[in-house]
């Protein structure tokens, strides 16, 4: 069986970088917008999301989701 995320020598090697900071920026410009950082820093990306977004079948983020805006509540001054 498969391990669920990558490696880090994988998204070393994937990226090009070592830093995490880096790593993460290279992830997200590459389309893996699923990529984030761990409670240690370090850059954590789940195998399913990388050959989804490798194989075409997760081709953009999904929508955030927004709430309305509600207009202020503003008083006049007399």
């Amino acid at each position: 069986m498969a391990d669920l995320i990558l490696s880090s020598l994988e998204i070393e090697a994937l990226t090009g970088y070592k830093q995490p900071a880096m790593q993460l920026t290279a992830l997200k410009a590459q389309g893996f917008h699923r990529a984030r950082r761990n409670a240690a820093g370090q850059v954590v990306l789940e195998r399913a999301h990388y050959d989804a977004v490798c194989t075409g079948r997760e081709q953009t983020a999904p929508p955030p989701a927004l709430r309305p805006v509600k207009p202020p509540r503003l008083r006049t001054v007399t």
